[in-house]
């Protein structure tokens, strides 16, 4: 490949003992930082081709070859303040902002601190030095505190009394979050339309969080159901909307009301309830109406639904806000009744449980097509299991499938029983 002008990475090289794997991955590690480009492990390979299919394959993975991954890489830096963002559900997530560093290829600037219990266990405080790196080299973490470094008039860090959006008072909850109470609060409301309009919720193309925010600061939308009153004309006039643009986002509007019931009950974004746990309340419903008259104890019978989920679920759609919403929703034609689009009953009678990360499709999109063909996915695997759909970095639940016998197939083997 050299000889032919490709360029090739430097660092082939057979080794004949585990040692010498040894010493060349350290030798690698050694020369990363001055690459110029990012690496994040080895690749270890059986050479001899004839060997290869004799050490044979794991469902999905090779025997023959593994990858070495290199510790992240952690570098120093001032965290200089700490910002609050408002999500959806009204938590308050605190932001270490930081002095730029560069980390694994990208400048970080800031990194999430999850909440005060993980700012108190390390003692975070404004004008800290602090180590960071990337989990998994993505996510931007700060791992330590150098207390050495600390300025003598660094105060512990506390959350706000307040909504730093709506001003609003916040609690924390059982789970170490700290929430708005306010359900009306700017920045849940612009979280919530985002998500009401995302591709797995309601798939209203067009209708990302920059055109959200226009809207909503053009008082034209003040919750899902006045996105269904926009006219092309009202969204014609905003930035970097023209004619065309606004006709295609109310195009899509208009498709998005025939989403279904499953997606409907997703894209309302009810807390702890997931695109799984809401094709289920749609298919074991059947219509929208039956949630606001649902008990505990006819939710809990729903497979792989909990006393939590059911609790949230009826608090939900107990408020006075979600019945004008519903009944807004089916004003406007938004399909509020559950139609089972089956593809065929090919895996009527099965059982699947998802692991790792699938190559070309999401987890939502596999469980789709196993519903769609008559089967049920779960989320735990017991001897009543009929298959384990493994990924890459597939974890205990492969680990236990294979020891109870259960059939383990890849993504190949999935799309072939699909017929596709």
């Amino acid at each position: 490949m050299s000889r032919l002008g490709f360029r090739v990475i430097p660092f082939i090289k057979e080794a004949r003992t585990a040692g010498e794997v040894t010493e060349h991955i350290n030798a690698i590690g050694e020369k990363r930082s001055g690459l110029p480009y990012d690496i994040d492990g080895v690749v270890i390979k059986v050479n001899d081709l004839s060997l290869r299919p004799r050490i044979g394959e794991n469902s999905g993975r090779p025997k023959w070859a593994v990858a070495y991954k290199f510790p992240p890489e952690a570098k120093l830096t001032k965290l200089t303040d700490i910002t609050v963002q408002v999500g959806r559900t009204g938590v308050l997530t605190p932001l270490a902002v930081l002095e730029p560093v560069r980390l694994a290829g990208t400048t970080v600037r800031a990194a999430t601190l999850h909440n005060i219990d993980f700012i108190k266990a390390k003692d975070i405080r404004i004008g800290d030095t602090v180590e960071v790196s990337k989990a998994g080299d993505i996510i931007p973490e700060v791992r330590r505190v150098v207390l050495s470094e600390r300025p003598a008039d660094a105060v512990p860090y506390e959350m706000p009394a307040v909504c730093p959006s709506c001003g609003e008072p916040v609690v924390k909850d059982d789970e170490a979050a700290v929430r708005c109470t306010n359900s009306s609060c700017p920045a849940q409301l612009e979280r919530n339309l985002v998500h009401f309009a995302s591709r797995d919720a309601m798939n209203i193309d067009g209708c990302g969080p920059a055109i959200v925010k226009l809207l909503i600061g053009q008082g034209l939308i003040r919750d899902a159901a006045d996105i269904y009153k926009l006219k092309a004309e009202d969204v014609a006039g905003l930035d970097r909307m023209g004619e065309k643009s606004a006709d295609n986002l109310i195009q899509a509007i208009e498709n998005s009301k025939k989403a279904g019931l499953d997606r409907l009950i997703y894209a309302l974004g009810i807390r702890n309830i997931g695109a799984k746990a809401a094709s289920a309340l749609a298919s074991h419903f059947g219509n929208i109406e039956a949630l606001f008259t649902a008990g505990e104890e006819e939710l809990c019978s729903i497979p792989d639904f909990g006393a939590i989920m059911a609790e949230y679920t009826i608090n939900f759609f107990s408020h006075p806000q979600t019945r004008r919403l519903i009944d807004e929703l089916t004003a406007a034609g938004v399909v509020t009744k559950y139609e089972k689009s089956a593809v065929s009953d090919a895996f009527a009678g099965l059982t699947f449980v998802l692991t790792g990360t699938l190559p070309t499709m999401t987890r939502e999109q596999a469980e789709a097509m196993i519903t769609e063909r008559g089967g049920k996915a779960s989320s735990s695997v017991s001897k009543n299991t009929s298959f384990v759909l493994a990924g890459e970095k597939a974890g205990s639940k492969l680990t236990k499938a294979q020891a109870l016998g259960v059939p383990v197939i890849d993504e190949a083997e999935f799309l072939g029983m699909c017929g596709m």
